[in-house]
């Protein structure tokens, strides 16, 4: 459970291709619009000044932690319900009964190491983490102490080495075929005849040599 007084600590999900840490480094303040989940709207309401933030990028691959932020404004209306053109859009939201509000965060730093979620899930400490639970997409989450302070040393341990890949086993190599006899020939001819083809093709069959001849005085008799 996060501390219900003092500093808490939240993860929060952001897809780098809209807006990442770096854009958030480049800005440096930013308010989290375009949440659209009521879970989520109720834990940025639950936020204090100076929480702190795991930036979470998401929808990417692979996803995991790439920096931190913190928490500088809380109850902020978000603009895009009322933008037409936007896709966070509402139109039962008005200027007078706004639907949505957010929070504004302040970049603090960027991991010297990226924490994929295979890290996270490879760490025990972190076992019960929202983000690693089934099914959880929830955009903005708490977390504890330790886990953020657990994620915070992941970012600045290299990761390690994926063991080596096995060399591959040379195939022996395939015995050649013999030769298949011509369409037409002897051999072939005489293999469908069930009878082993003549040594040398073209051969005539060797016939039995004739009988000796009685001598010439044996003859006389």
């Amino acid at each position: 459970m996060v501390r219900a007084m003092g500093k808490q600590f939240w993860l929060m999900k952001s897809e780098p291709e809209q807006f990442g840490i770096a854009d958030l480094a480049r800005v440096e303040i930013e308010p989290w619009t375009g949440v659209r989940s009521y879970f989520a709207r109720a834990h940025m309401r639950a936020m204090s000044v100076g929480d702190a933030v795991l930036f979470h990028h998401s929808n990417t691959t692979p996803p995991g932690v790439a920096g931190l932020a913190r928490v500088v404004r809380t109850g902020v209306v978000d603009p895009t319900q009322f933008d037409p053109d936007s896709k966070y859009y509402d139109p039962k939201a008005t200027h007078d009964k706004p639907i949505w509000d957010c929070v504004e965060v302040e970049y603090v730093a960027t991991l010297p190491y990226f924490v994929s979620m295979d890290r996270l899930r490879a760490e025990p400490s972190l076992a019960d983490m929202l983000v690693l639970q089934r099914g959880m997409r929830l955009s903005v989450q708490p977390v504890t102490e330790a886990q953020y302070e657990a994620i915070v040393a992941l970012g600045h341990t290299a990761p390690p080495a994926p063991p080596p890949k096995a060399p591959r086993t040379a195939k022996a190599p395939k015995a050649a075929k013999a030769p298949k006899a011509a369409k037409g020939s002897k051999a072939a001819k005489a293999a469908k005849a069930g009878r082993a083809p003549s040594k040398k093709p073209g051969a005539r069959p060797r016939t039995k040599s004739p009988a000796p001849r009685r001598s010439a005085r044996r003859a006389k008799r």
